[in-house]
């Protein structure tokens, strides 16, 4: 990938992190911080607790943090940034004809 390329497509992701969220996103968001923060306060508790336990605190951090990020970028404007650069919104192939 050429970097400008590269710089085109990081631009356009932080473009959609400050556009609108959908409120079911917001609130998604919401809900995968706080799983993070549960996941987090168990990895980090002064007292020492079982591997498994350690390890379900790491799976909850690893979900929520994915879950937070995946939610800022939903736009509420499903066509904002769909078209590609040959000016098609198919992604470069060609639409399913029935």
């Amino acid at each position: 990938m050429e970097k400008g390329k590269f710089k085109d497509k990081l631009k356009s992701y932080l473009v959609r992190c400050n556009a609108e969220t959908p409120p079911f996103f917001k609130k998604l968001r919401t809900v995968g911080v706080v799983i993070a923060a549960a996941g987090t306060a168990l990895v980090t508790a002064p007292v020492a607790l079982p591997a498994a336990v350690l390890a379900i605190g790491g799976y909850l951090i690893v979900g929520g943090a994915v879950a937070s990020a995946v939610s800022q970028a939903a736009i509420a404007d499903a066509h904002a940034d769909c078209e590609d650069e040959d000016g098609d919104d198919y992604g470069g192939m060609a639409p399913i004809a029935n």
